[in-house]
């Protein structure tokens, strides 16, 4: 396991705490104002755990490119869409 994927780990672990206390919310009634700040919170943690496996597969990538130039620019192609579908 790369230290990358230690990193990706610990923040969807995180991020599964996060949720498990917005379902306690919900079930305490808590303010939805809270809910939604706490929900937009796990948004982000997402979005950053994406970058990172976008950005090691990318870095991976031209580090080790591939002898066929056009998979490896369809590779990067692909690295960059999903970095822009964000």
């Amino acid at each position: 396991m790369t230290s990358c994927d230690k990193k990706v780990l610990n923040r969807l672990k995180r991020a599964e705490g996060q949720i498990r206390g917005i379902q306690k919310m919900i079930e305490d009634e808590k303010e939805c104002t809270d809910i939604i700040t706490q929900l937009s919170a796990v948004r982000s943690s997402v979005d950053r755990i994406m970058g990172i496996i976008v950005a090691e597969n990318l870095q991976n990538c031209i580090q080790n490119p591939d002898e066929d130039q056009n998979l490896q620019a369809e590779k990067i192609q692909q690295a960059i869409d999903l970095i822009i579908k964000k």
